[in-house]
């Protein structure tokens, strides 16, 4: 059986640039919509935290006047149905990444509080990527690449990716008081980065990294991360 790892963030808040804290945490439709489909596959699948703290799913996330009725029942009823999975994370610090087929990273604005600067997060994406072994990843959860570092490199310099863009996090209004945008940190770390329109479904693949682009391509990494563990 194929095992994957989800990392999620342990954050409920980001820090903005006046110090005032935007609450937050783990994007419900990224979550759920990717541990689902590794499920339906047949896949086990673990979660892991900074801590082993139980992650914050951002009530904006499941709110039915931005997701609509029919989708905040059925977000509700799925963590509901994970409650005990969720409340009882992993370590991160205690991870193998060897262990795993592949590393997955959702978003929500909570990576780029608290992944984005771990050290354990970073040592298990290294390893990882040493290894070969997948490593997705959606909307902010790419946030998370950041903390790698191999010997005083960045192991993912160069290489082709995505991730919620800069003109998506203004138009969502959550770019102004923001200490930092997230597409423009990979292009300065050295990202190819790529993107698509505003809110659609985009993917890249680069060898063994699978990013998406914003909630709507959760569905779509998942997609690649199942077919490229089946090949």
């Amino acid at each position: 059986m194929k095992s994957i790892l989800i990392v999620l963030s342990a954050a409920d808040h980001r820090t903005r640039a006046d110090g005032s804290l935007y609450e937050t945490g783990v994007w419900a439709e990224e979550f759920i919509v990717i541990d689902e489909a590794f499920h339906r596959a047949g896949f086990r699948v673990d979660l892991a935290t900074p801590g082993g703290i139980a992650p914050t799913i951002d009530a904006l996330s499941r709110s039915p006047d931005l997701i609509g009725e029919d989708a905040a029942r059925r977000y509700r009823s799925y963590l509901d149905l994970n409650a005990g999975r969720l409340t009882s994370p992993l370590v991160l610090a205690d991870i193998d990444p060897l262990t795993y087929d592949a590393i997955v990273i959702p978003g929500g604005h909570g990576p780029v509080e608290d992944l984005w600067k771990d050290a354990d997060m970073g040592r298990v994406l290294v390893e990882a990527d040493r290894a070969g072994k997948l490593i997705g990843s959606v909307c902010h959860g790419p946030a998370a690449l950041l903390a790698a570092d191999d010997d005083g490199r960045w192991p993912f310099a160069g290489r082709r990716m995505t991730a919620f863009t800069d003109e998506e996090e203004i138009a969502f209004g959550t770019a102004e008081n923001a200490p930092w945008l997230l597409a423009r940190s990979l292009r300065e770390r050295g990202a190819v980065f790529d993107q698509g329109p505003n809110w659609g479904v985009f993917v890249v693949e680069d060898g063994n990294l699978i990013t998406g682009q914003n909630p709507a391509s959760s569905a779509a990494v998942a997609k690649v991360v199942i077919a490229a563990l089946g090949s």
